[in-house]
């Protein structure tokens, strides 16, 4: 078991676990090297380790606290998976330390988060048996992609825990509340013909382009009215557009594929796979949707219980919203109150040249400290 914080960020670090979905940029995928070398750790320190496989090769890490079973319990729940490495300018699994940063994929979303929550139960691991709350730890798998480790988990546990605190890069901020998501595919159809004659087919493309046009001007300004006092509106990203063969073929194909941002308001107005459907239907586009993925949005009382017992453990932490989405919506959704908490800046995450302040990791390692500390 590395001695410090900083070791122990470098150890995981190198153990790559690169989602596979979305490009990888590498053949070093999956959570599993990661979950074993996570799962004999904390089984040093007495916990029970499960590891429960979602996908193949590709499991969650559940391990219950030592001591006995009829407490309250609680989870500091990281994710396993890190996005891909494609671009990147350095080493992404070095976890090599310049003026006082720790570089790599992950050091910052989540494994800086993740080495601080360790840090943490290992340097209080005599009180972890005998404290009135249960402090388990889970590594959920996915999360860079459809969540469905923590689907599962939430599906399967949600019973079990009072609170949840979920690692990512909050510069030590309570994250009560995000938007969630919707990722989904919109697909038209044409007729190829010759290039030389465009007039015998039907373009494809320009179908799409011109109902995503629509799209960006008026479905825009329909998720605009969907607002929060915290999050701000709802909004739209076409990010990916596919289409055609050759440029002397008229395309008889084209897809895009589309992110959209709801806040809290519009997931009790019906979502917002319901509200593109509409849209379509109204403004008759020929579009198909494929593959939906609906996200829910998240979102704790500041004046929750637990929210109160962090903030009195860490006086300096306040509770904040993101636009960001993460495995603490799952949760929350299924009846475990969830924030997400952990050092680290999220403008970090998912950068060409990914690092972590080695003084906000310490911090990070502190902060769980004094709430598990606070606890007994």
């Amino acid at each position: 078991m590395p001695s410090d914080v900083t070791s122990l960020l470098q150890e995981l670090i190198r153990i790559p676990s690169v989602n596979p979905d979305n490009a990888p940029g590498t053949d070093k995928t999956g959570e599993a090297a990661l979950a074993h070398h996570v799962y004999a750790y904390l089984e040093q320190m007495g916990y029970t380790a499960t590891l429960v496989e979602i996908q193949p090769g590709r499991p969650n890490l559940i391990a219950r606290a030592p001591g006995a079973e009829n407490r309250p319990r609680i989870l500091l729940g990281p994710h396993l998976d890190t996005v891909g490495v494609s671009g990147m300018t350095i080493d992404p699994f070095s976890g090599d330390i310049h003026e006082g940063k720790i570089y790599g994929r992950g050091a910052s979303d989540t494994k800086g988060p993740m080495a601080a929550m360790l840090q943490a139960l290992k340097n209080c691991r005599s009180l972890l048996e005998s404290h009135p709350i249960a402090i388990d730890f889970v590594g959920f798998m996915g999360e860079e992609s459809n969540q469905w480790g923590s689907k599962h988990f939430a599906r399967n546990h949600a019973n079990k825990y009072e609170f949840a605190l979920v690692g990512e890069p909050t510069s030590l901020n309570i994250v009560h509340t995000t938007k969630g998501s919707l990722w989904t595919t919109l697909q038209t159809s044409g007729k190829a013909a010759h290039s030389s004659q465009p007039e015998l087919g039907e373009n494809a493309i320009l179908k799409l382009t011109s109902s995503l046009d629509r799209m960006n001007r008026k479905l825009t300004a329909r998720l605009a009215s969907y607002t929060h006092p915290v999050l701000g509106h709802s909004t739209l990203n076409i990010g990916v557009i596919h289409g055609g063969s050759r440029p002397n073929i008229v395309p008889d194909s084209a897809s895009a594929e589309i992110d959209i941002r709801l806040t809290p308001s519009l997931h009790e107005a019906g979502g917002a796979l319901n509200l593109l459907e509409n849209f379509i239907s109204e403004n008759n586009l020929p579009l198909t949707i494929v593959n939906p993925q609906e996200n829910p949005p998240m979102e704790v009382a500041t004046d929750h219980p637990w929210i109160k017992k962090m903030i009195s453990a860490n006086p300096q932490s306040s509770p904040v919203g993101a636009p960001w989405f993460s495995d603490a919506a799952h949760l929350n959704d299924a009846g475990i109150a969830s924030v997400c908490i952990g050092p680290g800046s999220i403008d970090q995450a998912h950068t060409k040249d990914e690092f972590i302040q080695i003084t906000d990791l310490e911090a990070g390692v502190q902060y769980f400290e004094r709430l598990i500390k606070s606890l007994g």
